[in-house]
């Protein structure tokens, strides 16, 4: 993982006889709050943990400037209870050790909630660290059944979960008339809980998986993977992990001759994808969260997004966005500040609409209806498919 040095930032501000601090881009440092606190009585503070170093940090990136435009457009209408919102974002990196370094240092800074969490690798391990301090924590991304399994009590996840994912990917695989399908995974919470259940739903289907193989992350060179492979006869190969070493394998697959059809995670749905796969990842199937191009509700949202940081959103921000007004909608509601009135909340939120669309959890916290769509790799861009 990439690395970089401490550099706190202190602002006095005079008028307030307010100081805060606000710690650079170390690893497992929260950055400096997105929003000077409100005169009257402070500011509520919510923290990010988020990707922002390391191979997904594009995502971690694309979710934060989609978290504090909906901050700007909170405190722009009067914040929540007469008081703004601040932001501080800690980097998890996906990594586990420094994802608990993270939140331990977000909860020292004194956060109220917690909105963001991409890797389910990296988010797991933080769940009792924030429940132990009655943090209401809503996932963004993050979607491994052991999110689940191991909730606290405290976690709410808008992403669909990983039974959502399963069951859209055996429609697609039927859909492309596969019966032999190949699974590589990378052995992270996230790729192996999707990988496991779609290899149980597919053969409980009376299909047949030919291979299951596990990669190492960073590796380089997938040649005997690409003959073993091929020598199997697989109709589809389904890369369960993310997009950096994915358009890679897809890159391979192809200059080895593979010719059936390749479909990726959400881990993958990001526009580099497009960019490292290159001419290979034409036709590529990538299984995605609702992304903002193709829901008519974010239009502004995107046309906003693309003037503000010169470029367009990725596929976790219509969601980003939607964790930030959700929790503010359940601090609102809360008309507090105390963790465990925002937990209930959260927990009694009936049809809320996002730009991703409505939001209502199951018993296990967990998005109660699948948002997942299928995109493939046209002339270079994503298009969706009916």
């Amino acid at each position: 993982m990439s690395k970089k040095f401490l550099s706190t930032v202190a602002v006095t501000l005079l008028t307030l006889g307010l100081v805060v601090t606000g710690c650079g881009t170390q690893p497992s440092a929260p950055t400096a709050p997105s929003t000077t606190p409100s005169a009257s009585g402070g500011a509520i503070k919510i923290g990010l943990p988020l990707p922002m170093t390391g191979s997904e940090a594009t995502y971690g990136k694309d979710m934060e400037n989609s978290i504090k435009m909906a901050v700007d457009e909170i405190n722009a209408k009067g914040g929540v209870n007469g008081k703004n919102i601040v932001t501080v974002t800690g980097d998890d990196a996906c990594d586990p050790q420094q994802a608990t370094a993270a939140a331990n240092k977000l909860v020292s800074e004194g956060v109220v909630a917690i909105v963001g969490g991409y890797c389910s690798g990296a988010t797991i391990p933080t769940l009792t660290i924030y429940n132990e301090k009655n943090l209401p924590f809503v996932i963004t991304a993050a979607n491994s059944s052991k999110i689940a399994a191991q909730n606290p009590g405290n976690t709410f996840e808008i992403n669909g979960t990983a039974v959502h994912q399963t069951q859209k990917a055996i429609e697609l695989f039927k859909k492309l008339g596969a019966k032999n399908v190949a699974i590589v995974e990378q052995g992270d919470a996230y790729s192996a809980d999707l990988a496991k259940q779609t290899e149980d739903s597919w053969k409980a289907a009376g299909n047949t998986v030919v291979s299951h193989d596990v990669t190492n992350k960073g590796e380089q060179d997938f040649s005997s993977l690409v003959t073993s492979l091929k020598s199997k006869n697989a109709d589809l190969v389904f890369w369960t992990a993310y997009y950096a070493d994915g358009a890679l394998l897809i890159k391979q697959l192809r200059q080895g001759g593979y010719k059936g059809a390749i479909v990726v995670g959400d881990g993958s749905s990001d526009l580099k994808l497009i960019e490292m796969a290159g001419a290979a990842g034409e036709g590529t199937y990538v299984l995605s969260p609702p992304v903002a191009e193709y829901l008519p509700t974010a239009k502004q949202f995107a046309d906003a997004y693309k003037v503000k940081y010169n470029q367009s959103p990725g596929a976790y921000a219509p969601l980003a966005y939607d964790g930030m007004k959700l929790m503010a909608d359940a601090l609102q509601r809360a008309g507090s500040t105390d963790g465990k009135t925002i937990i209930k909340a959260l927990s009694d939120t009936k049809d809320f609409i996002g730009l991703a669309g409505k939001v209502n959890f199951a018993a296990d916290k967990t998005l109660k209806e699948s948002n997942f769509i299928v995109l493939q790799i046209k002339d270079g861009k994503f298009v969706l498919l009916p």
